[in-house]
């Protein structure tokens, strides 16, 4: 069965006949998991393990496990700090930081793939321009070339751990004050100013095989009228042409306040896969989510099914089993000895 163009969630810790039904749908080919999704290692693992059973090609598993205020399963889990903390150490030991990044990567990625989720949307590319309060401590550093070195690093510890990348929020996120989950954020700049710096990150993860990235729903009034998840401009040109990305493109949420800007449920994601994305989020919003799954029916193509099913995870080992690990220990001692961990973000 070929993967639909729709990620989808549920709202709780199983199945319902009503869940069950729409995760079939030829439409869909995706499913996020956030924390009250997750009751236990046991009880997530038991909830993948359905939702794999549903498909062949199963459906993509996600979650955000950036780490910080961005962690959706954390009990049974490494707590994991920060991006900006690795950031701060680069400026005082490059080598560290770029160590303890790949280690962090590794870290977050196997726990993930020991309980069978497929993607973790991680790095944020973002650069800390110091007025986002939405990106902040989620960002590397403020500089395009910080971001990009340990951003690489972190990428290679995810693929060596089975899961790939994806960079987000495409192409930056970091200039503007508003959040997009409340606001449409509108980002002034020149596409110079932007391809300068918050563009670098990016064009540097893709040369390193970067393997997805999630779109912003930012509009770059200086460059294109409209928001970039809907922008054919920004995918198809900047993102597909100039710097010749070959993976995965995911509009971010269209349950945000700043997608309203493409119209209805229907007409955001519609606007979105004709504008080049691959696969639209639809969270939070189970009647217009089946509503979107109709209206998608013909966007499902076969080239955007094999883009997806690269993102599928490799090399899963039992929780237990990695968490006896002699290399678990130490990248958890690793992780847990460069920051004081913060209250984490729990949204969803």
């Amino acid at each position: 069965m070929t993967l639909g163009p729709l990620m989808v969630d549920i709202d709780g810790y199983e199945l319902t006949a009503e869940d069950r039904e729409l995760l079939r749908h030829p439409a869909v080919g995706g499913i996020i998991l956030f924390a009250r999704n997750y009751g236990s290692t046991e009880q997530v693992s038991a909830l993948i393990d359905e939702i794999h059973q549903l498909r062949d090609p199963h459906l993509l598993v996600a979650v955000d496990q950036e780490g910080g205020r961005v962690q959706r399963f954390r009990d049974g889990f490494t707590r994991l700090p920060p991006l900006s903390c690795l950031g701060k150490i680069y400026e005082q030991d490059q080598n560290r930081a770029r160590h303890l990044a790949e280690v962090t990567g590794w870290l977050m990625a196997s726990e993930l793939r020991a309980i069978g989720v497929d993607i973790s949307f991680a790095p944020v590319l973002d650069l800390d321009h110091g007025v986002s309060t939405v990106i902040g401590n989620r960002a590397l550093h403020r500089r395009p070339e910080i971001v990009a070195a340990l951003a690489q690093s972190y990428q290679r510890g995810m693929q060596s751990a089975g899961m790939v990348a994806t960079g987000k929020h495409f192409p930056g996120h970091g200039a503007v004050i508003a959040d997009s989950h409340h606001d449409l954020p509108v980002d002034t700049r020149s596409y110079e100013d932007i391809a300068l710096w918050d563009l670098v990150p990016f064009e540097r993860m893709i040369h390193s095989g970067l393997a997805a990235v999630m779109m912003a729903h930012v509009i770059y009034s200086a460059v294109d009228p409209n928001a970039a998840g809907f922008s054919p401009y920004w995918i198809r040109e900047v993102l597909r042409k100039h710097l010749e990305f070959q993976g995965v493109v995911f509009s971010d949420d269209l349950s945000m306040e700043a997608a309203a800007c493409a119209g209805n449920y229907q007409e955001r994601a519609c606007v979105s896969l004709e504008a080049g994305c691959d696969m639209v989020l639809v969270c939070n919003a189970r009647e217009p989510a089946a509503s979107v799954a109709d209206a998608v029916i013909d966007h499902i193509n076969p080239v955007t099914h094999s883009r997806l099913v690269r993102m599928h995870g490799r090399t899963v080992s039992n929780l237990a089993e990695l968490q006896s690990a002699p290399r678990w220990e130490q990248a958890v001692a690793a992780v847990r000895g460069y920051e004081d961990l913060p209250e984490l973000d729990l949204e969803g």
